[in-house]
């Protein structure tokens, strides 16, 4: 059932891809925003970079529902100082991707960098020799730009249509890339989103509020101990 539910959210994004383009600041997230509140940010906080797609974004939410904020929302509940920047960018390519990190990697303070992409350049069918090469170099650049930063790669899927070669040398690039530059590994964003009606926009694509709180707890469950890290380190 769940590789039927990943199908049916990969099919459909297939269709609607489209190309690389700005987040709808008006109804998704600009590309880079401070989370959780407006106050004055500690000297000593928990800072965390998402970079990725649409899904990052928040496509179709209002600013505040997409799950990079949510995150920060539940440091606020545990009391941690944070500050949350949202770096999606709506349709964008590992290409893409690797064109701009050093825009979000510019604040000095990263303490955790999530990187969310290849699920366009599956969906579109892209040489994988290409999207690998891509990624790794966007993995290396963040290792550059920022060494001390823990670095969470998000699993992606391609669509089965693409025939089981590619789909599988796609699903393995993701644990390779991660071992190879020391990082950890997410699981599938959209695990146990994908695919119900309920917990997706009418697009059948994008999760919708509810959906987009079961992202983040999939997310935090695979930032948790980078979180618990960081706050050992700062004393927070």
């Amino acid at each position: 059932m769940r590789e039927r539910l990943k199908w049916l959210w990969c099919v459909l994004l297939a269709g609607c891809s489209g190309a690389e383009r700005p987040v709808d600041t008006v109804r998704a997230n600009v590309p880079v925003v401070a989370a959780a509140n407006s106050a004055p940010l500690p000297k000593r906080r928990v800072t965390i970079v998402f970079v990725g797609t649409s899904l990052t974004a928040g496509y179709g939410l209002e600013p505040d529902e997409a799950f990079p904020i949510l995150i920060g929302r539940m440091l606020d509940s545990l009391g941690v100082p944070n500050e949350v920047r949202n770096a999606g960018v709506n349709g964008e390519t590992s290409a893409g991707a690797l064109r701009r990190i050093d825009w979000p990697l510019s604040a000095q303070d990263t303490d955790i960098l999530v990187l969310e992409t290849g699920a366009n350049d599956g969906l579109r069918g892209l040489d994988l020799d290409s999207t690998r090469a891509n990624i790794d170099s966007v993995l290396t650049r963040i290792r550059t730009l920022r060494p001390g930063a823990r670095v969470v790669l998000a699993q992606m899927e391609a669509p089965p249509n693409m025939g089981v070669k590619y789909t599988s040398r796609f699903r393995a690039m993701f644990p390779d890339l991660a071992r190879k530059h020391g990082a950890g590994l997410a699981p599938f964003l959209l695990d146990s989103v994908a695919g119900s009606l309920d917990l997706n926009q009418g697009d059948g694509i994008h999760p919708n509020a509810e959906g987009e709180k079961i992202v983040a707890r999939n997310m935090w469950r695979a930032l948790a101990a980078d979180i618990a890290a960081v706050r050992k380190e700062k004393g927070l």
